[in-house]
């Protein structure tokens, strides 16, 4: 049973990945990671941040070398810490219709086209509240403190899903941290519509985002983006090259287009899934042009399993993900999200990024030290949101941990975890997943 905590205690003898300590170590022992990347610490929390990091001896079986004075002493018992996660690409919108909508063949066009017509046939302001309330209690729940969420807005769905996010920032703010991103085809930023969405992101604070598709005018409907994007200064999220074709390679127009506008805002990419079934100079081509347009990408495993190279009858010749290792080692900020869930576009999940990147660990080999992938659904995504202090251990940051009896990344990866502790502001939550029964 975990403890009632108190204002200030002490949690001893728990392993955190090495790469999310950040700040002064209030000792002078060199941190020595283990295989995994993981550093044994005692952590001070104090007013629901984190006060003290200090190094606990690997030796250390029982009480560390703490101050004496009377508070409580919480030993994990060389369990896993890590900060709360950040879902940086989620589609809350489209969220739990899978049991009125199942994709009948699990293909990417049966997906575009069964969400469509549920949109026009039930997308209310009142469903789309629901569905997506749903999704965030879930996520809370796991251990989730941000979400970065895309939103349908074809002219007709606009107003009623933009008001629904708006509403749920509000009424989840002191809970989780959500930012919106438009979610349309390029073209139609084109026209007056585009700068209709664009002025409404930016009452919003949100991200400009759209689809990227391969079409002669891909280069006129990108510059445009790109000034829409500056004149009110915004970043920009784009969805690029979700298929096995090898032509696809809006990735490189993005880059391009970024470094011909000469733009400084922030940009991400999700998806970029033909890049691992191009020629190997083309991809390295490609990744070049995205590290000098200092471009983020971001890899949705699960949905890309899920629903790349997916023929009827026929076993999936690859697992439909990015060049993540390619795209790290040349020095490219990568992230994993959750993408979709329980939707045509990706018929499981819960919303769990702890199931993410356990599952994302094994589709993309994500090898020792296990600890250094950690970053891609802590401290990158909340670098892309640009949320200081968050997806890290840090003296001063809020004590928003989530805590985990497994010692080692295989046991973390190897159990679901349903048993992991949810710090807030240093204090257990109530983790408790929302019932099914609420969607009715």
């Amino acid at each position: 049973m975990f403890p009632h905590l108190p204002d200030r205690y002490w949690l001893y003898n728990v392993r955190v990945p090495a790469c999310l300590i950040s700040g002064s170590i209030s000792e002078s022992i060199a941190i020595e990671p283990n295989l995994d990347g993981l550093a044994l610490l005692n952590i001070e929390v104090r007013n629901g941040k984190i006060a003290t990091i200090l190094n606990s001896p690997s030796t250390s079986q029982s009480t560390p070398q703490i101050p004496l004075e009377e508070v409580l002493q919480v030993d994990w018992h060389h369990g896993i810490a890590l900060p709360c996660f950040i879902d940086v690409h989620t589609h809350l919108d489209k969220g739990h219709i899978w049991d009125r909508a199942p994709n009948p063949d699990g293909t990417f066009e049966s997906a575009l086209r069964t969400v469509a017509h549920d949109r026009d046939m039930y997308w209310t302001y009142e469903d789309v509240y629901r569905r997506m309330e749903f999704g965030l209690k879930c996520s809370y729940a796991h251990g989730t403190k941000a979400i970065r969420t895309h939103i349908d807005c074809p002219e007709p769905q606009m107003a009623a899903s933009f008001k629904a996010f708006q509403e749920l920032r509000d009424t989840w703010r002191d809970r989780l941290y959500l930012q919106v991103v438009s979610l349309i085809s390029l073209d139609l930023f084109m026209g007056d519509y585009g700068e209709q969405v664009a002025d409404r992101i930016a009452e919003l604070g949100g991200i400009l985002g759209g689809v990227a598709y391969v079409n002669p005018d891909l280069e006129p409907q990108l510059d445009r983006l790109f000034r829409l994007a500056k004149d009110r200064g915004l970043d920009l999220d784009f969805h690029v090259d979700e298929t096995d074709d090898p032509e696809s390679n809006t990735l490189l127009h993005v880059a391009e287009a970024a470094i011909r506008n000469n733009f400084t805002g922030q940009i991400v990419c999700g998806h970029c899934c033909s890049l691992a079934v191009q020629d190997t100079e083309v991809a390295m081509k490609t990744i070049d042009l995205v590290k000098q347009a200092d471009i983020g990408i971001i890899s949705l495993p699960m949905c890309n399993l899920y629903l790349q190279d997916r023929t009827s009858k026929r076993t999936p010749r690859w697992r439909g993900v990015t060049l993540l290792h390619e795209l790290r080692e040349a020095g490219v900020p990568v992230a994993i999200a959750s993408d979709n869930c329980r939707d045509p576009f990706y018929g499981f999940g819960d919303h769990d990024v702890m199931q993410i990147f356990a599952m994302s660990t094994q589709i993309c080999h994500l090898d020792r030290p296990y600890g250094n992938w950690s970053r891609t659904v802590t401290q990158t995504p909340a670098g892309f949101m640009k949320l200081k202090d968050a997806g890290q251990i840090k003296v001063g940051a809020s004590a928003d941990l989530i805590l985990f009896k497994a010692r080692s990344f295989n046991e973390l990866f190897s159990r679901p975890q349903s048993d992991r502790i949810v710090l807030r502001n240093g204090l257990a939550i109530d983790t408790t997943l929302p019932s099914y029964s609420e969607l009715d």
